[in-house]
């Protein structure tokens, strides 16, 4: 009778116990239920593109959460520093960004940062060097820039450039005045702040514009304690300082030409850069650090919440076309300086576009 034993060696697997199933050892291959195995061969590798989407999705809004917290922490800090009590009695206090809209006037003074050794820096009646209407919100989108040696009339202090109301009675004479010439009705105010601007610019990674050829030497220039700024024509990257001299600079030896009206076009440049910035990836990236250095860089009457508001109006509303008030003359004032006025019927078309625009 032959052998029936195999020449080779057969193991069977023994059925998987009460034990074995607590450890979570597998069942013997023989004993897998087909359907399970089905199941696991049609199982997402654990970095499917779905699942990395879902998790940069959850990262970056994460990402946005921290710079909106960030935000509304520093400008509950700042809220209400520098401004006066006479300059939040002369607002309207209108409208509610980014629902409704609101006017907002933007100053910066000439009032150098603090510890500065330019010439002027410890002089005191600062003016102001820009003068800006914004509207946002509620779908509104405009500027107005007025230039700083527009000769109007200053409540109490007769007819002068509308910067020396800043000088004679500080933010509250500016809101008087640019509200009472214009007949604008000014809701909010914003005051750059000259120590902590380049600040700002420099958390958003710098800025990029398109500049004509500019060499200025602003209050003396660097070697005697003011600020220098070399240009070329196209666009140029900026950083923190070299946005405020450009933001400065009403002489160029490349045009000798460059006036009042061609600084505060470049303001208005200066803040579509910083919007364009913060709209970027790399704006995106720094973003916690910039939202932490924006509302450092400004007193304001608003609170942290209506700020915020303000700012998403801004970023969100596109970026207008610079506008001026231009000047339709000049006028020669009673101490003997030179100014430049506007007629009414150029200031009406103005102000029409600003608040229809």
């Amino acid at each position: 009778m032959a052998d029936d034993t195999p020449d080779y060696t057969v193991y069977r697997a023994r059925p998987r116990g009460l034990r074995e199933r607590l450890r979570g050892e597998a069942a013997p291959v023989g004993n897998r239920d087909p359907k399970r195995q089905r199941g696991s061969r049609g199982r997402k590798t654990p970095w499917s593109p779905i699942r990395v989407l879902k998790f940069a999705l959850m990262g970056a809004v994460g990402w946005v959460l921290l710079s909106a917290v960030l935000f509304l922490i520093s400008a509950h800090s700042q809220e209400g520093k520098g401004i006066s009590q006479e300059a939040k009695a002369a607002l309207a206090k209108g409208g509610f960004p980014p629902l409704t809209p609101t006017t907002i006037l933007v100053l910066g003074s000439d009032k150098r940062p603090k510890g500065s050794k330019e010439p002027g820096a410890r002089a005191s009646g600062q003016r102001s060097d820009t003068i800006m209407l914004l509207r946002v919100g509620g779908g509104a989108s405009s500027k107005l820039s007025i230039p700083r040696d527009t000769v109007v009339p200053i409540p109490g202090h007769g007819v002068d450039k509308i910067n020396s109301a800043y000088a004679y009675g500080g933010a509250a004479l500016s809101i008087k005045t640019v509200s009472n010439w214009t007949g604008i009705s000014i809701d909010h105010l914003i005051e750059v702040n000259l120590e902590n601007f380049p600040k700002f610019i420099d958390a958003l990674g710098g800025i990029t514009v398109k500049t004509p050829c500019v060499i200025s030497d602003i209050n003396g220039g660097t070697r005697n304690g003011g600020v220098s700024i070399r240009l070329h024509k196209g666009e140029n990257d900026l950083n923190g300082k070299q946005s405020l001299a450009y933001a400065r600079t009403r002489h160029n030896r490349c045009d000798p030409s460059y006036s009042d009206i061609d600084r505060v076009r470049a303001q208005q440049q200066i803040i579509g850069g910083m919007r364009t910035s913060l709209l970027s990836l790399g704006g995106f990236i720094r973003l916690p650090w910039a939202a932490w250095a924006a509302p450092q860089a400004i007193n304001t009457d608003v609170g942290a919440l209506e700020l915020s508001g303000i700012i998403a109006s801004i970023v969100v509303s596109g970026s207008p076309p610079p506008k001026v008030l231009k000047p339709t003359g000049a006028v020669t004032l009673s101490n003997g300086g030179a100014g430049l006025v506007v007629s009414d019927s150029a200031k009406q078309r103005a102000v029409d576009q600003f608040l229809n625009g």
